[in-house]
């Protein structure tokens, strides 16, 4: 997660959208950077609203717009996969090292995952709050031009970013059946990646 005072705006960090690049590049301009623990850098909208905005609403009087970057869901769970075959993983319940792509998927229709397909869910992370508190600019991951233009012109920063963290390449062959299982148990994933895009 960064902040970025002067331009009201928060950039939420959502896992497997190229957050970890964002932040090496914009660290030195942000005026709060949350890069440890994973679980405060990837604080979903319901930390941010619970724990940060009320600091910067009751010390400076100030509600900072959302921005965050959503993937496609199925290359979402592919980038989760090939991520968890890395060989640190090896032997450990999260490790995906002997699975396919379409066994993933399917463990991760379950309705009590098993610990490698525990991945959480982008439509969770970037859920609208009761109070309103919201994502007011989202993006897709899979056409960053309109983020950067926005991050630029909202900041008057001018960055470039490098690849990292990028998770090894696998097979991600996924059956039509599956696939279709994916989209029938979490359509609110798709919903939302396709209100972005339409």
């Amino acid at each position: 997660m960064m902040v970025f005072y002067r331009a009201r705006l928060v950039l939420l960090s959502v896992p497997k959208t190229g957050t970890t690049a964002l932040q090496s590049a914009l660290r030195p301009h942000a005026d709060l950077v949350i890069s440890d623990p994973p679980e405060l850098k990837h604080a979903p909208l319901y930390r941010y609203n619970r724990w940060i905005r009320p600091m910067f609403e009751k010390v400076c009087d100030a509600e900072l717009e959302v921005a965050a970057i959503m993937r496609e869901p199925i290359s979402w769970l592919g980038s989760w996969y090939r991520f968890r075959q890395r060989p640190h993983l090896d032997g450990q319940p999260a490790s995906t090292k002997d699975l396919s792509f379409d066994e993933f998927v399917t463990d991760y229709c379950r309705g009590k995952r098993p610990a490698h397909a525990n991945v959480g869910s982008q439509a969770k992370f970037l859920e609208s709050q009761p109070n309103g508190c919201r994502v007011t600019h989202l993006f897709a991951y899979e056409d960053l031009a309109p983020f950067h233009a926005f991050l630029k012109d909202r900041t008057g920063l001018n960055y470039e970013t490098q690849p990292e963290n990028v998770s090894p390449k696998g097979d991600l062959t996924l059956s039509a059946a599956t696939e279709q299982k994916f989209k029938r148990k979490h359509p609110e994933e798709f919903a939302l990646y396709q209100s972005i895009t339409t």
